[in-house]
């Protein structure tokens, strides 16, 4: 069990040194993967920024998803999910969360696009990865921008879900995979949900700009 995200993240870092050399990408899955995101690209003086995906949730049960989106559109659906939806009631959500990742676009990055991935080693990050939705949406960006090696890294993961990805990406890095996980949650002494005024604390331009040698300021 990991005390905080902070914690998790410092402890991610030291598993992912090993691509410090190739400068790589860190993108960071909203909201809860920014503040690992912050830790690992601090702790590994590399390039960093928030690729927005948001899940697509039955609409009696946002919490419930049947699919996930990324900020290019890519859009995944979960084979195992029991889709009860008509395609117009699935085209509803999918505009809904569509508006909602030009929301947090326009907030966590000024609406500017994302860095290119092109022949880079990205490392898509969140702080535990439970269906995984969000993320396989995630690296079917990664993969149309053309990333040169695709990796995911979280504190927490199910076992079922890491197999999966492995087949996918270039590799996982995965500090705990609990026999019987049902919530990132369950992996954390301290687990807040972040708020856009969190995320905004990570993100901010001005902490950048106060360590020009990327090396990114403490909190």
């Amino acid at each position: 069990m990991f005390k905080n995200r902070k914690e998790a993240a410092i402890e991610l870092a030291k598993e992912l040194e090993i691509f410090k050399p190739r400068t790589p990408l860190i993108l960071a899955i909203p909201r809860g993967g920014v503040e690992i995101g912050y830790y690992i690209a601090r702790e590994l003086s590399c390039e960093w920024s928030v690729l927005v995906a948001r899940k697509l949730g039955y609409p009696e049960q946002p919490e419930a998803a049947f699919g996930a989106m990324a900020e290019d559109k890519s859009l995944y659906f979960n084979p195992r999910a029991n889709i009860r939806l008509s395609k117009e009631m699935i085209e509803r959500v999918i505009k809904k969360e569509e508006k909602e990742i030009l929301r947090r676009i326009k907030i966590y990055r000024n609406g500017a696009p994302l860095p290119s991935m092109n022949n880079r080693t990205v490392v898509l990050v969140d702080d535990g990865i439970a269906t995984g939705a969000t993320l396989f949406a995630s690296i079917e960006m990664c993969k149309k921008a053309r990333a040169g090696e695709i990796i995911v890294a979280a504190p927490v993961a199910s076992i079922d879900v890491c197999e999966q990805l492995m087949d996918i990406v270039d590799m996982v890095v995965v500090l705990e995979t609990p026999l019987n996980f049902f919530a990132v949650s369950q992996a954390y002494l301290h687990f807040e949900n972040l708020s856009d005024k969190d995320v905004l604390k990570f993100l901010s331009v001005e902490n950048i700009l106060k360590n020009k040698s990327n090396k990114l300021v403490e909190y």
